[in-house]
């Protein structure tokens, strides 16, 4: 498994290219190769994935039950926009402008770590979701999703 640390400042290009940071690629393991998926995130992000941490996750959206009406809506949302990009020889990646348009990105974005991901968010919209998360709100997200039963978690 990839996991990644760190936050990173990038711009984006006329063409809608940034260039990974270093930091990121020196913590790609090497079987993640050049080619990542990229993808709507659950806010108004996008989520980067190398290949060999989409591969599980597609396989087990395919075996979903398509019978479902609600498998059906997820799959249709989380993977509408999916798209296969590969690093250039200048060590850029490609952001199609409907995705580019989804996270409203234009041109300072902000690349983060999240686990076995990469989120990519606008400067601004990044800036201010923290701005608008208080010390006390994280604490007590902190102890809502940490704090208890099975993620009963000592930091």
């Amino acid at each position: 498994m990839t996991g990644f640390l760190g936050e990173y400042e990038a711009t984006l290009d006329a063409k809608g290219r940034f260039l990974l940071p270093a930091g990121f690629k020196k913590q790609l393991a090497e079987s993640a190769g050049e080619q990542f998926v990229l993808n709507r995130g659950f806010e108004k992000c996008l989520s980067l994935y190398p290949m060999n941490e989409w591969q599980p996750i597609f396989e087990r959206i395919s075996k979903l039950n398509d019978f479902d009406p609600k498998v059906r809506e997820f799959r249709r949302y989380f993977l509408n926009g999916a798209t296969i990009c590969e690093l250039d020889s200048a060590g850029r990646l490609l952001v199609p402008k409907n995705l580019m348009s989804y996270a409203s990105l234009e041109k300072d974005i902000v690349l983060a770590a999240a686990t076995n991901k990469i989120e990519i968010w606008d400067k601004g919209k990044y800036q201010e979701f923290f701005e608008n998360f208080s010390p006390g709100s994280f604490s007590d997200l902190a102890q809502q999703v940490m704090g208890g039963g099975d993620n009963n978690i000592s930091i």
